[in-house]
């Protein structure tokens, strides 16, 4: 039997598949009518009649268990395929009729999603009930793969980067803070400057983070030396070692924020002099992505939240991205 073709014929339409998937799935006509929302003897007579229609049996019935025969198996394998396809062609139409709606899988590397995203979720979610947005923390390496494959719609990430065929809108530009220990001798300065961390001790996160490159531009200048026995693997990491006292590091604005962050009473964050050494954020998508005027107007949304949630007002000296 060339299942294909009994899948494309007009013996079979799309809630038969969405029946058989449901009983592959939940092994109980009652469940399965009840995800499908229609009353269970509809679906087990509409079972039976199509089973009838192709000739072959479908779902085996015990006075315990139900469950697919082999051929079901097969069929439903396919079945699972064309639903998904349908979906995909439900969202596009969606898409084009409000581009505020369905489907977008946008990325964010993990120095900014932890900080951003309770400011932002909400209230997007609130603003666009329709869109439906699915979140990756990835490192910008990856990230620009899934970009250039089409795995991910968009990523929120330190810009500016080097790929082609992407376009950027800059969502912010916030400053670093140096953290210490409140024991440290920076714990008494209100401002800092670049040189003043000359010969200091930098706890840095491990290679793949761009804002590693960052902090080491920043504090390239000053003869900094990094602690090469310790590479954290997040930002929370770092800042839990920086409160023993071992070393100190750079953090961005946005993750200390008192909204934001746990407070840590053993820890002081210390503004540079202007110009403030900074990061500039983005959002990044395909330039031929359809879904242009969807991030366009998330990016105004994240830019009106972050304008009310803080206060990058000092002169900059902004980074670039390794």
């Amino acid at each position: 039997m060339n299942l294909n073709f009994l899948l494309e014929s007009s013996l079979m339409n799309l809630r038969d598949l969405e029946y058989l998937a449901a009983i592959d799935e939940l092994k109980h006509f009652r469940k399965a009518a009840e995800k499908c929302f229609v009353s269970q003897p509809t679906l087990s007579g509409q079972l039976k009649k199509l089973e009838e229609e192709i000739g072959v049996q479908l779902v085996e019935r015990t006075t315990r268990n139900v469950f697919l025969t082999p051929i079901g198996k097969e069929i439903v394998k396919i079945a699972r395929s064309i639903l998904t396809e349908a979906a995909s062609i439900e969202d596009l139409v969606k898409t084009y009729s409000d581009p505020m709606s369905g489907t977008v899988n946008i990325g964010l590397i993990p120095t900014i999603a932890p900080y951003l995203l309770p400011l932002i979720v909400q209230p997007i979610k609130q603003t666009y009930p329709q869109l439906e947005i699915i979140l990756h923390e990835v490192q910008t390496e990856v990230m620009l793969k899934k970009l250039g494959e089409g795995s991910l719609d968009a990523g929120i990430l330190a810009v500016p980067v080097e790929m082609k065929g992407l376009e950027e809108i800059i969502l912010y530009t916030e400053p670093f803070y140096v953290a210490t220990n409140n024991q440290h001798p920076f714990a008494s300065k209100s401002k800092i400057k670049k040189e003043d961390l000359r010969g200091e001790t930098l706890l840095l996160l491990g290679e793949g983070h761009c804002l590693r490159g960052q902090v080491l531009d920043v504090c390239s200048d000053a003869m900094t030396k990094e602690r090469k026995d310790f590479q954290g693997t997040s930002l929370e990491t770092i800042r839990h070692m920086v409160s023993t006292g071992i070393g100190i590091t750079l953090i961005p604005q946005t993750a200390i924020d008192k909204n934001n962050v746990i407070q840590n009473s053993t820890i002081n964050y210390i503004p540079f002099k202007k110009p403030a050494p900074a990061r500039n954020v983005g959002l990044l998508f395909r330039k031929t992505s359809n879904r242009k005027v969807c991030f366009q107007n998330l990016a105004v949304s994240i830019q009106n939240i972050i304008q009310k949630e803080f206060s990058f007002k000092e002169t900059v000296e902004v980074f670039p991205v390794h």
